[in-house]
Parts: structure tokens; sequence; C-alpha cells
């Protein structure tokens, strides 16, 4: 049987001195907005003033017409004080008049309803909003071996769950624990204020109820969330059967689909049954033990009014402050809850802020990068696999201007080259050069500014053609985007459709074909106008048609500029000046196209002499 996804919630955390701590870490992005909070918090507290004159004044309306007396306006005529300057002391108050006091009430608790609900959200929508915006600033700052080992779905709910929890939090629990504070302190002095007798009975009866609450619903929240996590479960298997319907069909696993599905919704039938068991058993153990309670209340309370201890509209009165005490007792315990899940949250955040960033800040001297580039015995494993050294004393040379390719079997290091030299990682030992410098001696900025990487797996974003073409240069003219496209063979295409340079790309380009894709992609690279150009397989998935109209744009992106060219299709690397060949991490062979394939037994000739037939 299907169990708890933990990735499905914010795991909570345990509430101590250090947890706490870190909820204050909330505070300082609430600091610009303190008005806000505060004056929110204030009119917290005067809604629940407002809210605890109800119960009064609806006693006051029964006694209007029960005309009986009782012991509380007996204290109150004794006393020459607070109360006696609002005519508490009298034994009745018209009937109007209290209903006419009871609108006034409700109208001043609607205004402070509203202020303090426009106030908190408009603190914590914008303290959530900028905290929003420093971790999304922060994680794209990251170097990308912290990505290596991270999945992307997980820091999406970081940026998107965790801070949402974070604000209705700061919007919301707090309010409603501050709330009920008030509404507890109030309602308890008032309802021992009206009878200690029967708020010692209350306070003995209330106490078992919210326990019992706490104990089921706790049990029914974990079996909800299971059901939940198991009808999940059940629509994976749906989308994993649709999505590979050809393989299904191809295999004759029709039935063997049905069983899967069909055991996954048997379970969960039975499991709903047994949910909806315990929640059968919870709302009738509250009915009871609610209605059961009051009825005894009103019961003693009933022969305290017979026996002249109580007025009716005091009885009244100390039920319904009852109701306010216990629904604020039962309370708390799923506001405890969301506290213990704002911690997480908060935790969960603020470890990704104390996270070392790339320095992405660009230097005040303006570069003029020759593209000279050269590797010297570079070592080199990833975080995640130290054990294996990817590049072992690594070494080559690439002159400005020339077209230097990179061959050899999958796992052999070339694409490691390309990320070392835009220093996504750095290496263990060696130097790489760029102009006779060190690339550390480069900001990264300045760095990544002069080199354009073109991968094989185009990835552009979900903006218009436009858009994604002045992504290579943000301040370029559309004149400009306009060259570059009819450079990269891409203007012809994006001419046809209907919006032109304002179509819709759709996510990651799925408008668009493979061969549109990377001529956009190129088009990208050459409106940035590099000093050195990354070329990862970038025709290897195309068809032959695409592929030509690619190659005739990778040529005019590659003219006058140093071009290191990642290749499994040797075809395309004939003409390069130089071609050097990987495996598991070592330089094998090094030479012209020529020169490699006049050698006798060599890996390039027997590589090219493979792609020939």
């Amino acid at each position: 049987m299907a169990g708890p996804r933990k990735d499905r919630d914010i795991p909570k955390a345990k509430i101590n001195k250090e947890s706490i701590k870190d909820v204050l870490f909330i505070f300082s992005f609430l600091k610009p907005y303190k008005k806000y909070f505060i004056g929110g918090l204030i009119f917290i507290s005067l809604s629940a003033l407002s809210t605890m004159a109800f119960p009064f004044l609806m006693g006051k309306m029964i006694d209007s017409v029960s005309g009986g007396k009782g012991s509380m306006t007996e204290m109150a005529n004794q006393s020459n004080g607070f109360f006696s300057q609002f005519s508490f002391k009298d034994k009745q108050w018209p009937l109007n008049t209290v209903l006419l006091l009871i609108f006034i009430q409700l109208g001043i608790q609607t205004v402070f309803s509203f202020m303090r609900v426009y106030l908190l959200t408009k603190s914590g929508t914008h303290a959530t909003a900028d905290l929003r915006t420093k971790l999304y600033a922060k994680l794209v700052a990251l170097p990308m071996s912290f990505y290596s080992s991270r999945r992307v779905g997980d820091l999406s709910s970081r940026v998107a769950a965790d801070t949402g929890q974070i604000q209705d939090t700061v919007s919301f629990v707090f309010a409603e624990f501050l709330r009920g504070i008030i509404t507890l302190f109030i309602g308890l002095s008032l309802i021992f204020f009206i009878s200690w007798k029967l708020a010692l009975i209350m306070l003995s009866i209330v106490p078992l109820i919210a326990i019992s609450a706490v104990v089921f619903g706790s049990k029914i929240r974990k079996l909800s969330k299971q059901e939940t996590d198991m009808l999940a479960d059940s629509s994976t298997v749906v989308q994993e059967t649709l999505q590979g319907i050809a393989v299904v069909k191809a295999f004759t696993a029709e039935s063997t689909e049905n069983k899967r599905y069909s055991t996954i919704i048997h379970r969960l039938v039975d499991f709903a049954i047994k949910s909806g068991t315990y929640r059968g058993v919870f709302v009738s153990f509250i009915i009871f033990s609610v209605f059961g309670a009051i009825s005894f209340v009103v019961w003693y309370g009933a022969g305290m009014v017979q026996t002249g201890e109580l007025q009716v509209g005091e009885l009244m009165s100390f039920v319904i402050y009852s109701v306010f005490v216990g629904g604020t007792l039962g309370g708390f315990a799923d506001m405890f809850g969301q506290l213990q899940k704002t911690i997480g949250a908060t935790q969960r955040v603020k470890e990704l802020f104390y996270l070392d960033a790339e320095n992405i800040e660009a230097s005040q001297q303006l570069l003029n990068i020759k593209g000279n580039v050269a590797f010297k015995e570079v070592r080199f494993s990833y975080e995640s696999r130290k054990d294996v050294e990817v590049l072992q004393g690594l070494s080559f040379e690439v002159k400005s201007g020339q077209q230097v390719a990179i061959v050899g079997g999958s796992g052999g290091g070339k694409t490691t080259i390309a990320s070392l030299l835009m220093r996504f990682y750095d290496i263990n030992s060696g130097e790489i050069l760029i102009d006779e410098k060190p690339i550390q001696s480069y900001t990264i900025k300045d760095l990544r500014s002069q080199i354009a990487y073109v991968p094989q797996d185009v990835t552009l974003f979900g903006g218009t053609v436009y858009d994604n073409i002045l992504y290579g240069k943000p301040n370029a003219t559309r004149e400009e985007v306009l060259e570059a496209s009819k450079k990269a063979n891409a203007f012809d295409f994006i001419d046809s459709f209907p919006d032109k340079f304002d179509t819709i790309v759709g996510e990651r380009g799925i408008q668009l074909s493979g061969g549109q894709k990377q001529r956009i992609a190129i088009a990208r690279a050459l409106i940035k106008n590099p000093s050195i150009l990354l070329l990862d397989e970038a025709t290897s998935a195309l068809d032959s048609e695409s592929e030509k109209l690619v190659q005739q744009a990778l040529d005019e992106l590659m003219k006058n500029r140093t071009s290191i060219v990642i290749a499994h299709r040797l075809s395309t690397i004939i003409n390069a000046d130089k071609i050097i060949v990987m495996d598991k991490g070592q330089i094998v062979e090094q030479g012209t196209h020529s020169e490699l394939v006049q050698q006798t037994s060599g890996y390039y000739k027997n590589l090219y002499a493979l792609q020939l037939n």
C-alpha cells in the first residue's frame, strides 16, 4: 500500500530555541514593511476585543425580553467604577437599543477585520516578494557544481511552496495566533466573571474535547494525505501508460496495465473507506461531545437561573464565550502544525542563502580578448565522482581564429572541456589560459561575455523568437537582431510565421523544429559577437536538410573567431585547423584530418572508416 510521499509536503521542524531563531530570519524581510505589519497586529487586537462584545450584547438582548435579575447585574450595581459609566447597572436594556448596539459592534468589527487582513496581506505579500526575488537571484548565481547534485523540482518547490508557506504564516497564522491568545485571555476572564462555578465545569470538559479533536484530527490528516498520495500514484500510472501507449500496444500489454491500474484503484477504495470510517467516528464524537457539553453547562446554568444566581442573558453570554474559548483551544493545534511547517520551510530557504555563489559582477575595464586558448596539464574530477578523473593531465593549444575539433567516444571528457573553459567548474590542478592569462584572473561575467556556447540540446525560453535572439545581447537594436537571423539562415522561416519575430516559441521551444531551434541558438550566439565559440555536437540530432542549413550558419558563425567544436559526425569537421582525439580523459591523437587518416591504425582513422560505412 502506498504511504506518504515526502516530496509532496513541506517537512515539519521541531520547535525549539534554535528553530525560533530561524523564524526571526523572516522578519528581516518584514522590516521595510513593519508599519503595515504592526498596524495589522493592532487591528487584530482591536478586532478580537470588539468580537468579545458580541456575546455580552446577545445576553443583554435575551435579558431585555426575559426580565430576569442576576448576579452579574448586582455586582455591577455594587461598583461605582468603570462599568457604571455605561449603565451596566440597569436591570434591562431596551431591545431596540441592544439591536442597534449589536449592529454598531458588527460594523466596527467589520472595519477592524478588513484593516487587519489588508495590512497583514500587504506586509506579508511584499516581504515574500522580496524573499522570492532574493532567493531567485541567489539560485541563478550558484555555481554549476551546486546544480549537479540538486533536483530542479526541489529547488522550484523552495521558491514556490516554501515561500508560500512563509507568506501564509506571516499574513494569517501569526495573526490568528495573536487573535487566539487575546480571545482566550478575555474569554476566560469573562466566563469567570460571569460565573466561576460554570467556568470550572466548562474548563473540565473543553480540554478533553480539544485533546480528542487534536488526536482524531491528526490521524485523519495523515489518512487524507495518504489517500491523496495514492490518488496521485494512480494518476501517474495513467500518465505513464498514455505517454508510452505505443510501447504498451507493441507489447500487447493492455491487460497488464489494466491490472496495474485496477490494483491501485482497489487499494484506494479500501483506504478511502477506512479514512471515511475514522471521519464518521470523529464527526459523531465531536457532535455528541460538543452538544453534550453545552447541554450539561446549560442544565447546570439553568439550575443557577432558577435559584437566582444567574440571569438568562448571562447564561447565554457564558455559552457563547465558552464556544469561543473551545474553538480557540482547538485551533491552536492546527496553528502549531503550521508553525512547524513554516520553521521547516524557513530552514530550507535559509540554507540556500548561506551557500557560496559566483561573483557575477563585471569588471570596469573594457576587455579585448583575442581568443588564444591553452590547457596545460589540466586534471579534473566532478564533485559527485571525485574518484573518477575525467581529464588526466590534458594539454593543448588553440590559436586566435583557429577552428579546433574535439572528437572521441562518449565519456571521454569532450563536453567537460567546454564546461571548464566557461568556468562552470574549477579545475583540480593545471592551468587554463586565455590570451596567456589564467582564466581565474578574469571575472566570471567578463569571461563568459567573450564566449558563446551552442549545445546539441538547445534551450529556448518561453517568449518570442525575437526575445530569444536578443538574449545574446539584451541591448541590441532590431536591425542587429534581423542581421543575426539572416546570417544564421533563420530569417526566412521566421518571416514565414504569421507573427514573424513575435511568434511565441513555447516551453523550451516546443513550437519549433530541431533545425529551427538550432538556427535561433546560432543567431543568439552571432548577435553576442564572441571572441571564443564553443559548439557541442550542434548538428548531430538533425536530419540531412536541416544539418546543411545549420552547418552553413555555423560556418558563418565561426568566421574570424576561435572555435572549439565537439563533434560526433566527423564529416562536419574535415576542414578544421586541428582535430584533437580524446579517449578516457587523455589526448591520444591530434592533427589535421588528412594527417590523421593517413596513420596506419589510428583511433581517428578507424572512427572515420566506421562512419563512412
